[in-house]
């Protein structure tokens, strides 16, 4: 099933606290493994994810800049957390507070990337939903072409009237 397929719902899936969904890819992000808390809560079987784009689960509510500061976070061999709404194959969605980190092979060469999703601070969740869909609505109002320029801008705004960083704005979320 292609992701275009599927209509999201409302139906929410929460993350118990003591999970911990694990997932890993290669250097373009094909999906190379996923334990059984990834399998559960995305609703594909693991036969459909591996060697699949890790965006199979990419809610449309996600603003595009995320994924590319994400991305850029990456490219410096960085890691980044974030608060990221998938989707599920039923087209339901859950919440997570991720951690993405770059793989090293024994040589020190990346060869991929690891991310560890947790449950997210409940309370950090509609402060987070307010300003993805502000960025979504940027995005949309720029047009594709712009798109991520726009609510990469506006989120720059946000943290810089708060006087934070992007770091410091999501782990101030996940502490709330």
């Amino acid at each position: 099933m292609k992701r275009k397929d599927i209509t999201p719902t409302s139906h929410e899936r929460v993350m118990r606290e003591q999970d911990f969904i694990v997932s890993k890819t290669d250097l373009k992000g094909l999906i190379t493994y996923g334990n059984e808390i990834f399998i559960e809560f995305s609703g594909y079987e693991e036969h459909e994810l591996l060697g699949s784009q890790h965006n199979i689960i990419r809610h449309p509510d996600m603003p595009r800049a995320v994924f590319k500061l994400l991305w850029d976070y990456l490219a410096e061999d960085k890691e980044i957390f974030a608060f990221v709404k998938n989707m599920s194959k039923d087209g339901g969605f859950y919440w997570v507070f991720t951690h993405v980190a770059p793989m090293k092979d024994k040589n020190k060469q990346k060869i991929g990337y690891t991310s560890v999703r947790r449950m997210p601070n409940p309370k950090a969740i509609p402060i987070v939903t307010d300003v993805y869909r502000a960025m979504v609505q940027e995005e949309q109002r720029a047009g594709a072409k712009h798109a991520m320029e726009a609510s990469g801008k506006l989120l720059a705004n946000i943290l810089k009237d708060k006087g934070v960083t992007y770091e410091g704005l999501i782990n101030a979320l996940q502490s709330l």
